[in-house]
């Protein structure tokens, strides 16, 4: 069962004299949070569990070792995997001046943890304190040199070229092949091969290894170990996941699933 949660914007939204203020939230597993936007740039960030937010066609798998950078007024919609633990700063626009002006993935180092837990724990952070305003300093220099992460997911704006993505997402480990996903969708290889090339910027089985990559981050978090999540992502080799996993994100799953629980 889908359970939709309220809106709280009005309550998070940074006030007079202050810079970033936060909120801090358990969820339930498949909540969701309804598309909305805020008038401050947020950090979209969770001590536990794994969120998915949709930005238009873009959407993000975030686990704990990631944020995800959300500009000021930006649509967007989070649901929960499972049970999740939020944490998120909203800044005042102009607070990190250096942030781009679109959604980013931004890999979470222990420190930058413990600041958004700090700054979470004391609610808001005033201009008129001092200690406020230096923890403020260390965090807008944290997330202006955090490193980003490429672990997003386009789907294609047509409907041919969307059905194909629902199909491929919604059972990974079923390796059908691009032709009978396209005559499914009623479509030919060669027209579903265009649209991603021209709506996405890939070929649809680069796309494919990414959403597979996806789903490994949500089931390596979730405590499969490495030979079942490369079984469930579709792969019959786990030698060959784990190379696909490395290539990607500089780590192989287990040293990736090990930083993970250090920073729990």
């Amino acid at each position: 069962m889908r359970h939709i949660m309220p809106l709280m914007r009005q309550s998070v939204e940074p006030g007079a004299g202050v810079s970033i203020s936060s909120l801090a939230y358990d969820y339930p597993p498949s909540c969701v949070v309804p598309e909305h936007a805020h008038g401050s740039d947020q950090l979209i960030y969770a001590t536990r569990g794994v969120m998915e937010v949709t930005v238009k066609q873009s959407f993000w798998l975030i686990p704990p070792q990631f944020a995800l950078w959300v500009p000021a007024n930006t649509r967007h919609k989070i649901r929960m995997s499972g049970a999740v633990s939020m944490r998120t700063l909203y800044l005042r626009p102009g607070t990190a001046d250096q942030m781009p002006n679109h959604c980013a993935v931004l890999h979470v180092t222990p420190l930058l943890r413990e600041l958004i837990v700090e700054a979470v724990r004391l609610g808001r952070l005033r201009s008129r304190v001092a200690l406020h305003t230096a923890l403020k300093a260390v965090i807008v220099a944290n997330l202006h040199t955090a490193i980003t992460v490429p672990i997003r997911l386009a789907i294609p704006e047509d409907r041919r070229g969307a059905a194909v993505a629902a199909a491929a997402i919604a059972d990974p480990v079923n390796n059908r092949s691009f032709k009978a996903l396209c005559d499914h969708a009623g479509a030919s290889t060669r027209t579903i091969e265009r649209i991603f090339q021209r709506q996405v910027g890939t070929s649809f089985e680069t796309w494919r290894r990414q959403a597979r990559l996806m789903k490994a981050i949500e089931l390596l978090v979730a405590g499969y170990s490495v030979k079942e999540t490369a079984y469930r992502v579709g792969y019959r080799q786990t030698g060959a996941f784990v190379t696909m996993f490395r290539d990607t994100l500089g780590k192989t799953p287990k040293a990736w699933i090990s930083g993970v629980a250090n920073m729990r």
